[in-house]
């Protein structure tokens, strides 16, 4: 429909419908394709005087304006003003610290984009930047402040800013990333989410990789009580806590140094889940790995929105977003680092000796990591959350998901 020479989009003409549906009981406009149509067919309906070169009806003006000044022009405002969609279409940015070909981007993020693409009718589109806007650690902040509109990172990035998502970091736990992630956000929403540490974002969704492993360079893993003194490059506060309390040398290290460190004998081993051996270049400098039922440790992840940019959304586009993020990009992203996981395996293959945790092994970890379940149960009191309570509930969604 054209208006004062303009076309006028979709969602009017549906106003001009209604407009006829409620004033004069019928649709006529929907057959106008002009101003002028729609004047005559919704206020010169009910005329039988017909202009036979037009097919409208003759146009009272003093009637018109009338009509126009009393009962469908506040009707038009309210209709219109109701309708977000007549905004331009939403661009939002996403800071990427990690590769395209990492199983965060390529299998979880882009993908999602494009689910949030087709779900809102191209109405919101997800832009991945060409470069980080920050270090890993600050992505939490850049999403805050509105540099990005989304991004993701590890909580343990920022250390002491974030304490409650250290129980799924804890041992033991799972042995699928899939059934860990979708446990953690059923965990986050019921116990997690009220104590207010992601004040300021709007949490799409947070989950874990796969189990994680210990590998060494030169010597076998097990039994852990030959390892005293040997140095291991950390992914976090509980690997470091862990290889201490195993009498180790815990060495901080960003996961892209490696292979330098390794191949340069900096350290003598790393922890990492099998997914990031392929994937860091590593897998000819190491000989051996140790794996646990559960896994050793665990990482947390989140991805995050900007408040403000999610409220400005439509309140249709903001339910489907959500639809496709929380606990189904929960089950995406664990899907994702059980894929890759295999593939981890699969490349060391004849390569690694996967060494499984004897009973002695998991009685120097149980003992080594007991102050750790104190620790985070320490914090979670500190926070006026049930650790036990918590952690049970976490356990069962754990024990149902694998089950299925």
């Amino acid at each position: 429909m054209e208006f004062f020479g303009y076309e006028v989009a979709a969602p009017l003409r549906k106003i001009w419908q209604q407009v006829g549906q409620k004033f004069l009981g019928h649709d006529k406009v929907s057959q106008s394709n002009d101003l002028n149509s729609f004047l005559c067919l919704t206020l010169g309906g009910a005329s039988r005087n017909v202009n036979k070169k037009t097919m409208h009806p003759p146009l009272n003006k003093e009637k018109i304006m009338k009509k126009l000044s009393k009962r469908i022009v506040p009707f038009v405002l309210s209709s219109v003003l109701s309708l977000p969609a007549l905004a331009q279409d939403t661009v939002l940015r996403v800071s990427s610290w990690l590769p395209p070909s990492h199983p965060i981007v390529r299998d979880m993020v882009l993908p999602w984009s494009e689910d949030v693409a087709a779900a809102t009718e191209g109405r919101v589109t997800i832009q991945l930047l060409d470069a980080p806007l920050g270090p890993p650690p600050a992505h939490m902040d850049l999403a805050m402040a509105g540099a990005a509109d989304i991004t993701y990172g590890a909580h343990d990035y920022t250390p002491g800013r974030f304490t409650l998502h250290q129980i799924v970091q804890l041992p033991f736990l799972a042995d699928s990333a899939a059934t860990a992630s979708v446990a953690y956000w059923r965990l986050f929403e019921e116990h997690l989410a009220s104590a207010g540490e992601h004040k300021g974002v709007q949490v799409l969704s947070v989950f874990t990789h796969g189990p994680g492993l210990m590998y060494l360079r030169d010597k076998a893993p097990s039994p852990l009580s030959e390892l005293a003194g040997a140095k291991i490059r950390v992914a976090g506060p509980m690997t470091s806590d862990m290889s201490k309390a195993l009498g180790l040398t815990p060495v901080q290290a960003p996961a892209p140094s490696s292979y330098e460190i390794l191949s340069g004998g900096i350290v003598d081993g790393t922890y990492f889940p099998a997914e990031s051996i392929p994937f860091f270049r590593i897998t000819d400098e190491l000989t051996h790995g140790l794996r646990a039922p559960g896994g050793l440790y665990n990482i947390s992840f989140f991805m995050v929105m900007n408040s403000a940019a999610f409220q400005r959304l439509s309140e249709a586009d903001q339910k489907a977003i959500m639809k496709l993020s929380g606990e189904a990009f929960a089950l995406r992203a664990g899907q994702a680092w059980d894929a890759a996981d295999q593939r981890g395996y699969e490349a060391m293959d004849g390569k690694v000796d996967i060494m499984d945790a004897s009973e002695a092994d998991i009685a120097a970890l149980t003992a080594a990591t007991a102050p750790m379940f104190d620790k985070v149960r320490e914090s979670y009191d500190a926070k006026g959350i049930d650790f036990e309570a918590a952690m049970t509930s976490l356990k069962a969604d754990i024990e149902a998901l694998s089950a299925q």
